[in-house]
């Protein structure tokens, strides 16, 4: 007799023809076989590289507005929301309010799964309505399978109060298409082991959730060229980063770097401002909020050619072909 089942005929829950033997294989060919299913990974999340910007727009649009971004997830996928949520302040300079994330589960299921809460509905509406969600927000639910509870709980409340949602999942069949803004459904297919979706599920996912959050930050001005220009300085390592930038840009000398960057309060921005343009730090953060937070509108200068002489003359003087090879 057949048993019944709601999620036996998920994709993520579906068994691999290619891994049917997997238990036999070397650990080589283990490996190899995992590569091969991460190959097809790869071609899901090109296929949904057009929804993947249309929700780029959509972030970018309810950051201009003062919008935030929130996360909701359990299990595999809400720890990625996690990942994202906790990355950007140091990463892109932003507040910890403007980039938040729900855990079914909260806090302690970030490293202690907690199963059963994944199930739970009004626990995930109840989680959201803490954030007060609001029209300017956008609210990304995450859920491989699309049958998390929890997750459509807190969507069924975002979308409400007026929120975006967007919905990121690997069951491109899922019905709630009809009910968000935007899916993104890369089809990944059954997992190496059948329904474990820390694997393809997780990755592709992990692809998504850092296009769109890195894709967004660059559009609100976060980066200069490829440089991580709102770095925070929470490190030796991160200030020795915010340093080299300053050599990049301005052709300072790391001591001389040193000194704007303390004049600059930490600023790498306001610096970079204030040696181009020969400015004080307040006439500098002013120029950058008539910019729009953009280093480049602000000087009128691009980074570019800086850039590509500089990957030159590493390129040249290691003789290995690859850039500056001696940095870790």
């Amino acid at each position: 007799m057949a048993v019944q089942s709601k999620w036996q005929s998920l994709p993520t829950e579906a068994i691999n023809p290619a891994t049917l033997a997997i238990d036999k294989l070397s650990p080589t060919d283990i490996v190899e076989g995992m590569l091969n299913e991460d190959r097809k990974m790869l071609a899901a999340v090109q296929r949904e590289k057009e929804r993947i910007a249309c929700g780029v727009e959509i972030i970018t649009q309810a950051l201009r507005r003062g919008g935030r971004i929130i996360f909701v997830g359990a299990g595999t996928s809400g720890r990625l929301g996690v990942l994202e949520s906790a990355e950007m302040p140091p990463t892109f300079g932003t507040s910890p309010e403007l980039v938040l994330a729900i855990m079914a589960g909260g806090k302690n299921a970030v490293v202690r799964a907690k199963e059963g809460i994944e199930d739970n509905h009004e626990e995930g509406a109840r989680s959201v309505n803490r954030l007060r969600p609001g029209k300017k927000d956008v609210v990304i639910g995450v859920s491989a399978s699309g049958m998390t509870q929890f997750v459509r709980g807190a969507l069924t409340r975002a979308r409400r109060a007026g929120s975006k949602i967007v919905f990121v999942t690997c069951d491109p069949r899922t019905e709630l298409q009809t009910f968000v803004d935007l899916t993104i459904a890369p089809a990944v297919g059954p997992e190496v082991i059948a329904g474990s979706t820390r694997l393809k599920a997780g990755t592709a996912t992990k692809m998504v959730l850092n296009m769109l959050t890195t894709a967004s930050m660059i559009r609100i001005g976060k980066t200069y060229g490829n440089l991580m220009v709102d770095v925070q300085m929470g490190s030796e390592k991160l200030r020795d980063r915010a340093r080299r930038i300053i050599t990049i840009v301005t052709d300072l000398d790391s001591d001389a770097a040193d000194a704007l960057l303390r004049r600059a309060h930490w600023n790498v921005k306001a610096a970079i401002v204030m040696q181009k343009a020969g400015l004080t730090y307040p006439q500098a953060v002013a120029r950058l909020r008539r910019a729009h937070d953009f280093v480049r509108d602000a000087i009128g200068e691009d980074v570019e050619g800086r850039l590509k002489e500089l990957l030159h003359v590493a390129t040249s003087s290691d003789g290995t072909g690859r850039p500056d090879s001696g940095r870790t």
